[in-house]
């Protein structure tokens, strides 16, 4: 005798009609139409309105104040802190996971909790932070700037300031993975005769790569678009220490609309290009996660 287990034949052999789980179509209209309205008066409106005033007076002035010194320096100081930041969490990211996933130690707790501290702490008070620290009132950036090294108000501190507000990114998208993923195929790798670099290289790596890419858009995005922290150690130096943020920041309050408005579409582009990275990266996790996609471990480690 085959034993029915359809929701419905249950609810007929108990002597009560079917009770549909199915939400109503105008339900899933009206939470449709509530989810776009939101996203076309919360993204696509401001996004818009940002194009249209850099492009308000056509694009040749729009170019003209792309090129100007002070902008191009702008661009360019954002993209060497985002080129020194993003590898240095990278680094910092798959350490910290690595040991924290895979070892047990004293401390273990205050790391994470200290990992998670720039997500609770105000990015100005992060820049005020190294004022305190590296000031050059204090005995370390008094020591720093008798034999001229220039942190605050200088590159080096706005790379520190970038880097304290970004470093969770990687290391809070790897650990929950490789929680998850255990440590029996680097176990299996070792067993098999592989070092720790080849471990790292062909085990590890592979299995993260993805969360880790995913990791560094996030970083990347943040330390573009810093402000606050930034704001704080950088001096608002023009042509030295302004970056894209700050600079859009100087440019509005001169009433240099175009100006402000055309750095401001940059940093838009950035995000929408983060917001297409990130896209990828989570359709491509899916796939690999899905049943079909999945493939015996520990083959490339011997």
């Amino acid at each position: 005798m085959s034993v029915t287990t359809q929701p419905a034949a249950i609810a007929s052999a108990a002597g009560t009609p079917p009770v549909s789980r199915e939400e109503p179509a105008w339900v899933r209209r009206t939470l449709l139409a509530i989810a776009f309205a939101f996203l076309i008066l919360i993204l696509f409106v401001p996004l818009a309105a940002v194009f249209t005033e850099a492009l308000r007076k056509g694009i040749g002035p729009y170019f003209k104040a792309l090129l100007e010194p002070a902008t191009l320096s702008a661009i360019r100081l954002t993209l060497l802190t985002a080129a020194i930041v993003v590898p240095l969490n990278a680094v910092f990211g798959l350490s910290s996971a690595w040991l924290i996933t895979h070892f047990e130690f004293r401390g273990r707790n205050l790391l994470l909790t200290l990992i998670d501290l720039p997500f609770a702490v105000s990015p100005v008070i992060s820049g005020l932070i190294y004022i305190v620290l590296l000031g050059s009132h204090t005995i370390v950036g008094g020591w720093l700037a008798a034999h001229g090294i220039r942190v605050i108000f200088a590159v080096p501190g706005i790379v520190l300031a970038t880097l304290f507000v970004t470093f969770p990114f990687v290391a809070r998208e790897l650990i929950p993975l490789m929680q998850e993923q255990g440590s029996e195929d680097e176990s299996a790798a070792v067993t098999l005769g592989a070092n720790g670099w080849q471990t790292f290289w062909r085990v590890t790596l592979p299995r993260v790569k993805w969360a880790l890419l995913y990791g560094l858009i996030l970083c990347n995005a943040r330390a573009i678009g810093e402000f606050g922290a930034v704001s704080v150690v950088s001096g608002h130096i023009r042509g030295l220490t302004n970056t894209m943020p700050l600079h859009v920041e100087i440019l509005y309050n001169e009433y240099d609309f175009v100006g402000a408005f055309a750095v401001a579409s940059l940093l838009a582009m950035f995000a929408l290009a983060t917001i297409g990275a990130k896209s990828l990266i989570e359709w491509r996790l899916r796939r690999e996660s899905s049943p079909a996609a999945e493939v015996p471990p520990v083959e490339r480690a011997a």
